[in-house]
């Protein structure tokens, strides 16, 4: 049922983005990721999700608010720095609701995603006006596989960027580099059903599609994508490895008998910056 959970949004968005970045074993991307986005003009706060074993080391902790410190130095002004430390190893914890927020919106970001600050600011100007929805950099898409004629529903497969590139259709945009509000990161993890987190957890994939799936569940209505370049500056990741297409196919599938429904809608509207562009 779309917007069973939605409640109205508050008058004020609060100024600026809190960014928060999801990291894993990668201390060096980590700090070039927190020196990087401490740069950017709209930043508010940055919030690192840690999830290893062990917590960070106190020269970790003290790199990471040297870099913050350096990156405003010059401009001015204050970006808080807080690591937020799980015991568990859970993907779900990157949509852990975070105390003590100053804005409404947040920029998931994944360690290894590099997106330049002048792309970022746009981005969130593009939220502002439609901060009910998922406005991101990389989009996906669902596509009916087959209908399974004895019980007369769908089933779906997953669609990478070049399906999203040949078709110009998309109907996702995952956390990896996304804005979000707030406030599903408290839907996630307190009104989303408890099956879907644990399938996610035991998966240890797609808590991007199950994010996508409750927003717009909620809204009824499709995400945002922002055409531009970003840079991706790890060698590994969960999308490397062999599968991993079929492995999502099957979390569309999952969710959407745990939902009861396929809520994502596909759309071609996309933002761009027409300078950058060789046609409009």
């Amino acid at each position: 049922m779309v917007g069973q959970w939605l409640e109205p949004l508050a008058a004020a968005l609060g100024s600026g983005y809190t960014v928060v970045i999801n990291t894993w074993k990668r201390n060096d991307l980590l700090k070039r990721s927190v020196s990087h986005y401490s740069s950017c003009q709209g930043v508010d706060a940055i919030r690192v999700v840690w999830s290893e074993p062990t917590p960070p080391s106190d020269s970790l902790r003290s790199s990471l608010e040297g870099l913050v410190e350096l990156a405003t130095r010059k401009k001015h002004r204050h970006v808080s720095l807080q690591l937020d430390i799980h015991v568990d190893d859970d993907l779900n914890n990157r949509f852990k609701p975070l105390d003590g927020l100053s804005t409404d919106a947040i920029l998931s970001i994944d360690d290894d995603v590099l997106v330049p600050c002048g792309t970022v600011e746009s981005a969130f100007s593009a939220w502002t006006s439609a901060p009910n929805s998922m406005v991101g950099f990389v989009p996906r898409m669902h596509w009916i596989k087959a209908m399974n004629l004895p019980l007369g529903n769908y089933e779906y497969s997953y669609g990478g960027w070049w399906s999203v590139w040949w078709m110009g259709t998309y109907s996702m945009v995952l956390s990896k580099a996304a804005f979000i509000h707030e406030k599903y990161f408290d839907m996630y993890t307190n009104q989303m059903p408890a099956s879907v987190r644990q399938y996610v957890k035991e998966k240890r994939n797609c808590e991007d599609i199950a994010m996508s799936f409750l927003v717009a569940n909620e809204t009824g209505a499709p995400p945002l994508w922002v055409k531009a370049r970003i840079y991706e500056i790890g060698s590994t990741g969960i999308s490397s490895l062999q599968g991993h297409s079929e492995h999502r196919t099957d979390c569309l599938n999952h969710f959407v008998s745990l939902f009861g429904c396929m809520p994502l809608i596909a759309t071609h509207v996309k933002v761009a910056d027409a300078r950058h562009l060789w046609f409009w």
